[in-house]
């Protein structure tokens, strides 16, 4: 692999069998299969000073391990995504817990056997945990919507309490929607977990970290002689989309183009912006060896941050008297700000908007987009890369 900062005066689109915009999962997944898998000469372009996306992950000043872009947390039900990604990194053992503060009271979220008891005391949480049980099972991941249909006051009371003080407040942050605006559907969705598991993904089987972390796995991911990472280049400014062809720096390109960023921004937003929601993520590093009991506390009934993220929590670093933390501040995203565009907002007006763009490209045999950016969706870490692999399937079945 060779990375370079900026397309050089002699870059040739024509030397290359495939050109990947954004090195994050999508791109990154995409180069590697096609690169070892049909031999493709692959040209990585990423608008960022650094591959890995929103994965990113550095040593800080401290010493200490922090995701620049967020908490990314890996679980997957995938066995083929597991295995395709334990080629570039070896996991810790990590699970993931998270625990909401609701009115100055740290219970564990999703909803399970231990916040019943905590939220409704002793006697009444052990009451309506043996009403679940009796209704649904054990081990169970119930969402409130299910209680809401059995029609019983203790279920509908377990429901209204989660919904108020678990979904609500935090929902409305996020989003920056008032409770009338919040789709049903999201309302519904809002699960408990009908047993003691404390883990935030109890059912996956394999969950962990990165043992050196995301930026190491995609060195590892993008390390093949048959890619070439440039950084710090706008494929906006070099790419330019007709009818029935895509022109790079001019020239009509006939190689595959895999695109993981806005198409909303390909085309100078000229239809409209799609919206998102963006995150201002603000570091603090203590003189403390720990701040808090897990890695991620959600601040459900209170604050106008929506967590606070503890990284030596989830990377298990041990770093004595200091540790770092990251609150999250919720906000509209706005286009060409430097803002970072994370949550699609997705309605149906939203999505017609969305596919109007899409048209524009849809003609295009040679130009895929994917990812959560082009697609206008959100996609966990293991759906991504699963959605990058059968587009890299897709693409060496039409050359075989």
């Amino acid at each position: 692999m060779q990375t370079v900062s900026g397309l050089p005066e002699a870059f040739s689109p024509e030397s290359y069998d495939m050109i990947v915009v954004g090195a994050g999962y999508a791109g990154a997944v995409c180069a590697r299969r096609l690169a070892e898998t049909a031999g493709f000469r692959v040209a990585v372009l990423e608008r960022r000073d650094h591959i890995a996306g929103n994965a990113f992950d550095f040593v800080n000043d401290e010493g200490i391990l922090v995701h620049r872009y967020g908490p990314h947390i890996y679980h997957t039900y995938n066995e083929d995504v597991h295995g395709f990604l334990s080629r570039f990194t070896k996991w810790t053992d990590y699970q993931h817990r998270v625990l909401a503060d609701i009115d100055g009271t740290l219970m564990p979220v999703p909803f399970n056997h231990q916040s019943l008891l905590l939220a409704f005391g002793e006697t009444r949480g052990e009451e309506l945990y043996r009403k679940l049980i009796s209704t649904f099972g054990a081990d169970k991941k119930v969402p409130i919507m299910e209680l809401r249909k059995k029609n019983d006051p203790d279920l509908i009371e377990v429901a209204d309490y989660v919904y108020k003080n678990v979904f609500l407040f935090y929902t409305m942050k996020q989003w920056g929607q008032t409770p009338d605006e919040i789709d049903p559907s999201i309302t519904g969705r809002v699960p408990i977990y009908i047993g003691d598991d404390d883990r935030y993904f109890p059912q996956a089987p394999f969950q962990g970290m990165p043992r050196h972390g995301y930026t190491a796995l995609f060195e590892n991911l993008l390390d093949h002689d048959r890619i070439d990472v440039f950084l710090n280049v706008d494929a906006r400014e070099i790419f330019e989309i007709t009818e029935t062809t895509v022109k790079v720096l001019g020239r009509v390109y006939g190689g595959e183009i895999v695109y993981t960023g806005p198409l909303d921004e390909l085309f100078g937003l000229d239809l409209g912006a799609l919206p998102y929601r963006t995150l201002d993520m603000r570091f603090e590093t203590l003189d403390i060896d720990r701040f808090q009991p897990v890695a991620t506390v959600n601040y459900t009934t209170s604050e106008d941050f929506t967590r606070i993220t503890e990284f030596k929590n989830m990377t298990g670093q041990i770093v004595p008297d200091k540790t770092t933390i990251m609150r999250e501040y919720p906000g509209p995203y706005a286009a060409g700000t430097g803002q970072t565009p994370y949550y699609a907002i997705i309605d149906s007006k939203n999505r017609e908007l969305y596919e109007q763009y899409a048209e524009r490209v849809q003609n295009l045999t040679n130009f895929h987009p994917v990812g959560r950016l082009a697609e206008y969706r959100y996609y966990d870490m293991d759906a991504v890369t699963r959605s990058a692999l059968d587009l890299s399937d897709e693409i060496i079945a039409y050359h075989a």
